[in-house]
């Protein structure tokens, strides 16, 4: 029986997380349950899993919680670092934003192991949170499913690419694949969310739209696989069948092909190091077709942006995390362009990235964090508000 802490309990990761755990009663016990303030949800989980903590972000809607008795409550700003670290367990983050980042230390300071759903904690902190993973004897196991597809590549052994000669991330290509840069200035945050595959939160949506989150993938899979960036390339593949491959120094290729469901990566992550025998919906090869093709860096600017930064190194990916997460939600706001997120990006990597700075403590990169996230919404306030 395997303990389970949810960071994002009431999120597309987390509700189907929780759907797996039903699956596996006998394998997966649902612990701590986490959100930010949806309450009517986190009673509903909360009733159906009796677990021994809870947590919640906003402490006003901690108030409208139903807890059972016997349960402890963590409300409040730090309420996931505090639920992340109560007890020894595998922690699912499946976070959104920077804020995922302390409960993974947390976490991994407790003894857990950590199955990762939430980018930004490799791509603002990966030097800091891999080697203190290391350190504490913990595993990182990933969720994303191109990162689960490599993971199944190398026999599920992160330590197993040292006979790979490149890995390749596959890309959905977004809600705006194949468009001109010209068809995509006015483009409006309900046509990003418009996925023509996955069903995912607004930030994830529209990063995907712009193609950050494949550079957001390149990180993270730079730290997970231990390979240079210069080993890992991306093809668009609009069918999201094949999740990602992995090219063996002889030439040969083996893929991972599935029916696009996040619930097998996050199932492969929970039972680890057993694989779960529940097939959520068979691959049918009928007709089947697969295309590829190579990104267009010109219209997704936010791509080469996230992959110059890469090679950068420093605190360039923390810069380009932070500066996204502003622009981002200023234009799901409506308050700026599908361009000036890039824009806006590049402002912030000008100010910051000079002479090479790095970060080598985690306080040092909520630091870099919060001063980034100020400057690029003073900017935005001064001119486009």
């Amino acid at each position: 029986m395997k303990d389970l802490i949810i960071l994002g309990s009431t999120g597309s990761i987390g509700t189907q997380a929780l759907e797996v755990a039903r699956r596996y009663p006998d394998k997966i016990r649902v612990i701590g349950l986490c959100c930010d303030k949806n309450t009517d949800l986190l009673n509903k989980q909360i009733q159906e899993f009796r677990p021994e903590f809870v947590a919640i972000r906003d402490k006003e809607a901690a108030k409208r919680l139903e807890i059972p008795s016997g349960t402890e409550l963590f409300a409040g700003e730090k309420a996931p670092e505090e639920i992340a670290s109560a007890k020894r367990a595998l922690v699912l983050n499946s976070l959104v934003g920077i804020s995922g980042l302390v409960p993974t230390m947390k976490a991994i300071g407790a003894g857990s192991d950590i199955a990762l759903a939430n980018k930004e904690t490799l791509v603002a902190g990966g030097d800091i949170v891999m080697k203190a993973a290391k350190d504490a004897g913990v595993d990182i196991l990933p969720v994303d499913s191109e990162h689960s597809a490599i993971w199944q590549c190398l026999n599920r052994n992160r330590n197993a690419a040292k006979d790979v000669k490149k890995l390749i991330l596959t890309a959905s290509g977004g809600a705006f694949r194949g468009k001109s840069k010209d068809e995509l200035r006015d483009v409006t945050i309900d046509d990003a969310l418009k996925h023509p595959t996955w069903n995912m939160g607004v930030k994830v949506t529209v990063d995907s739209a712009t193609m950050m989150n494949k550079g957001f993938e390149v990180i993270e899979a730079s730290h997970l696989f231990s390979l240079g960036a210069d080993r890992i390339d991306i093809v668009v593949h609009r069918q999201s069948v094949v999740h990602s491959m992995v090219e063996y120094d002889d030439g040969s290729v083996i893929a991972q092909l599935s029916f696009p469901d996040m619930r097998l990566p996050i199932q492969l992550a929970l039972l680890y190091p057993e694989r779960g025998d529940y097939c959520f919906k068979p691959l049918s090869f009928d007709n089947l077709r697969l295309d590829f093709e190579k990104p267009d860096l010109e219209v997704f600017e936010c791509l080469k942006i996230a992959l110059d930064c890469v090679k950068a190194g420093g605190v360039s990916t923390a810069v380009l995390n932070a500066a996204n997460e502003v622009a981002v939600d200023r234009f799901a706001k409506k308050q700026i362009k599908f361009y000036d997120i890039p824009y806006y990006i590049k402002r912030a990597l000008d100010k910051f990235c000079c002479g090479g700075n790095s970060a080598t403590k985690l306080e040092e990169v909520l630091a870099i964090d919060d001063e980034v996230k100020k400057f690029v919404a003073d900017v935005i306030g001064r001119e486009k508000l």
